[in-house]
């Protein structure tokens, strides 16, 4: 069997960390599997689709280099989910119904009141075609449900909830279509599911009830359903379900200096048993990627363990991979000594500022300054070989005395302005013998 997967947003909005998460596991199952993984924008709610949100989901997934191998529409489906359901009608899976939204309101609180599940009665059977014309004939159009099979149990081993069991006279039977001839959700994915070929569905356990009534939708179309994978919901670093967690997408990390292989390591990995990786590659990640391997309870997604995840990817990151993103003419030297210190690339700007400089030393006290002009004239007169650091240290210890904090703090601070940062026998040489004996001088 080649295994497909999809991912099927609805352009109503931007993607979030949630939605990226499901791209991500269908996109590593199918690559895991040799399989294809498709992109299908839901866009039948003409209304809410906006052509805008379609160009970021698929600039996203680029960004995050999640390639699909195919993109369709729902929109270009509809002659597609139109055939279906007139089969459908014609088995008698299919029904109209006619209550209005506030029909529908009021039986649900009666049930409801009787301590009774709030599932429809079906009343919609009951009527003759009489009875539809004469409903018809007021102007008033039908919606449309499918008729669960009430003598039909629905189960399937879940991949990673394991075996799950609904009774479907528990159900109401969904609305498939609105009475202006709109699609409702659960029709036209599990159409589209059958047509595609898709072979597994990755997405979040709020979608479980779903999939039991499209288990039924599958067998009345008489095609074989696909294998179902639902994983736990995210929650914020706090443990609880967050709407912040519906605001943070590309466009946050992105402004937020979070490399895409960072949001890639992250999501892989958290609400499995396997401990989160900081690997610029997600070649290590497909190869590892198993659904028994993922739990039950609420994944945890922590911004400050992205930004922790984020600085290991930073640190590892070649220069050829962030070149286009670093200060006109910083060089891989440049990029090697400063990238140890990096939590995100974009900090590499600032310390190219301190190789180039000017840079603002604090001031020192007369003990200090007179150190650093010694150090001055070291620097001055001393071969300015390969390890210019460790030369120049070794010299000031021999003539002063000094050792530990007292020799290399006033040097660091003299020369970047700053207390802590790269390692100097690194950042020296490209500060240059001139820069370095002119700051030290200006320092004393």
């Amino acid at each position: 069997m080649t295994v497909i997967t999809r991912f099927a947003p609805s352009p109503t909005g931007s993607l979030h960390v949630g939605n990226i998460r499901a791209a991500l596991h269908n996109w590593m199952y199918a690559r895991a599997n040799g399989g294809r993984f498709l992109l299908r924008i839901d866009d039948t709610d003409a209304e809410r689709s906006e052509e805008r949100f379609v160009d970021a989901i698929h600039a996203d997934l680029a960004w995050l280099g999640l390639d699909p191998d195919a993109a369709v529409r729902q929109s270009q489906r509809f002659a597609l989910y139109q055939a279906r359901f007139d089969a459908l009608v014609a088995a008698g899976r299919i029904y109209p119904a006619y209550e209005t939204a506030q029909e529908l309101d009021l039986k649900r609180k009666i049930l409801l009141g009787r301590g009774l599940p709030p599932v429809y009665d079906r009343a919609a059977l009951q009527l003759s075609a009489a009875d539809r014309a004469r409903i018809e004939g007021d102007g008033v159009r039908p919606h449309w449900r499918f008729r669960l099979d009430h003598d039909a149990p629905i189960a399937w081993d879940d991949l990673i909830r394991g075996p799950q069991a609904f009774d479907p006279r528990t159900m109401s039977d969904p609305v498939v279509r609105r009475a202006d001839g709109s699609w409702l959700y659960m029709l036209p994915s599990a159409i589209d599911d059958a047509d595609l070929g898709i072979s597994h569905v990755v997405r979040g356990e709020d979608h479980v009830s779903n999939t039991a009534l499209q288990l039924q939708m599958f067998d009345a179309m008489g095609v074989a359903p696909p294998r179902f994978a639902h994983e736990a919901l995210l929650t914020g670093a706090e443990g609880k379900l967050s709407k912040r967690l519906g605001s943070l997408g590309v466009a946050h990390f992105r402004d937020e200096g979070i490399e895409p292989q960072a949001v890639i390591a992250l999501l892989a990995r958290i609400g499995t048993s396997d401990p989160v990786e900081a690997v610029v590659s997600p070649e290590p990640l497909i190869a590892a990627f198993d659904f028994a391997r993922f739990g039950r309870a609420p994944a945890r997604f922590d911004e400050a363990e992205l930004a922790q995840v984020n600085a290991r990817i930073v640190h590892q990151s070649w220069y050829g991979a962030v070149a286009d993103r670093l200060p006109a003419g910083m060089g891989v030297a440049e990029w090697n000594a400063v990238r140890p210190n990096l939590s995100r690339v974009a900090e590499a700007a600032d310390w190219w500022r301190v190789i180039e400089g000017p840079v603002d030393a604090p001031a020192a006290d007369s003990d200090t300054a007179a150190y650093l002009a010694q150090a001055a004239g070291v620097a001055r007169i001393m071969e300015w070989g390969d390890d210019p650091w460790h030369a120049l240290t070794d010299a000031l210890k021999a003539a002063t005395g000094r050792k530990g904090k007292t020799l290399f703090l006033p040097l660091r601070q003299a020369l970047t302005g700053r207390d802590h940062g790269p390692d100097m026998a690194a950042l020296l040489p490209l500060i240059g013998r001139d820069r370095t004996i002119a700051r030290l001088a200006a320092a004393g």
